[in-house]
């Protein structure tokens, strides 16, 4: 197949949209840009739906703006590469996740950091650099800058590895930064859903002690006998928590409600460090002489930059790490919108979109 010839008219495109804060999603008819000379454009084949998503349909972080076309965890296979692009062909599998540009000039960018760059663009609802509404994986058809696009290994399903642009490089990034991934160390990790037992797998490839926390007693079976953490605490249980006292290196604190975090820092060692990872809507209560008694840190991770996340990607393929899935056909969005409410899923939904998706729906 020819290099594009960066053509004149926007490609035609559809995909799911929200029209308001409701919440409902129906079929939506839009345009992509033409493949520029630096673009990747690809035929979506899957996309997993994030938690962050629902947040956006509803505007309950306030900054949505409709129509929106959800989705950051998009995979499919090329189908035309702009004249300057350098690192793709037409029929590789590629994905793209959180973010599809940056400013590429500041010192986070310098570092392979775009994830913290003050101007980087969302993969939707954020404003493209030609002033366009960016639009994500919910649709037939992808366009994105070629830095932004990560390559999947063949050894990894495209539908399982949906969801590792998102919650793969969400967990991985604070274990690697944070020293968290050295054989042998104990490390906790809080809430067991789309993050957490993604992180789960993460940890244990990385040759580190698992012990999952939650407040669901009867998740114990599904973390040990299934994702093969070491050890599982009821946080409620006061006896388990006490006898854990001060026996972690870290914890990757996943969970994106309002929950206490003084018995958390009581379980780590001196020196050791909760990172945060999920985005509870209202502050949290941060008691400081629990940190001040032994050096505790607490700290916070967003995603990861471009080499990472490819970094990550490759790591899964080699450990054969994949997330835990229910795909979907797209009319069953709405549904599965409903279900991830309740956290009904295990533990992700990933919306069959190459066999669904009908511009006729």
């Amino acid at each position: 197949m020819v290099v594009s010839t960066e053509q004149e008219h926007p490609k035609k495109a559809f995909g799911w949209a929200a029209r308001d804060s409701s919440g409902v999603l129906s079929p939506f008819k839009f345009s992509r840009r033409e493949t520029g000379e630096k673009d990747v454009s690809f035929k979506v084949l899957y996309c997993g739906i994030c938690h962050s998503d629902l947040h956006m349909v509803k505007n309950e972080w306030g900054s949505s703006t409709y129509p929106l076309v959800p989705g950051h965890e998009i995979v499919g296979v090329v189908t035309e590469v702009g004249s300057k692009v350098e690192k793709f062909k037409v029929g590789d599998r590629v994905g793209v996740g959180c973010m599809v540009g940056s400013c590429h000039s500041c010192d986070s960018c310098a570092n392979n950091l775009e994830n913290y760059c003050p101007k980087m663009i969302l993969t939707y609802g954020s404003k493209y650099l030609d002033g366009t509404t960016t639009y994500g994986g919910y649709s037939d058809i992808m366009v994105a800058d070629e830095h932004f696009i990560v390559r999947v290994p063949d050894s990894l399903p495209l539908d399982g590895a949906a969801p590792l642009l998102c919650a793969g490089i969400t967990t991985y990034s604070p274990l690697r930064y944070f020293g968290l991934d050295k054989p042998g160390m104990h490390v906790g990790v809080v809430g067991l859903g789309g993050l957490g037992h993604v992180a789960v797998k993460f940890a244990k490839a990385m040759g580190v002690k698992v012990t999952v926390i939650s407040t669901s007693p009867n998740k114990k079976e599904e973390a040990i006998e299934h994702l093969h953490a070491d050890s599982f605490l009821v946080s409620r249980d006061q006896d388990q928590m006490q006898a854990a006292l001060g026996t972690m290196d870290g914890i990757i604190d996943t969970v994106s409600a309002v929950h206490p975090l003084l018995p958390l820092i009581g379980l780590l060692k001196s020196h050791g460090k909760l990172v945060m990872v999920g985005a509870p809507e209202k502050p949290l209560e941060l008691p400081v002489f629990p940190l001040l008694m032994g050096k505790k840190i607490v700290g916070g991770s967003c995603i990861g930059g471009m080499k990472e996340t490819q970094e990550m990607i490759d790591f899964a393929a080699k450990h054969n790490i994949t997330a835990d899935i229910e795909v979907i056909p797209i009319d069953y969005l709405n549904t599965a919108m409903e279900r991830l409410v309740k956290a009904d899923v295990k533990y992700r939904f990933v919306i069959d979109i190459g066999n669904t998706l009908k511009s006729s729906s």
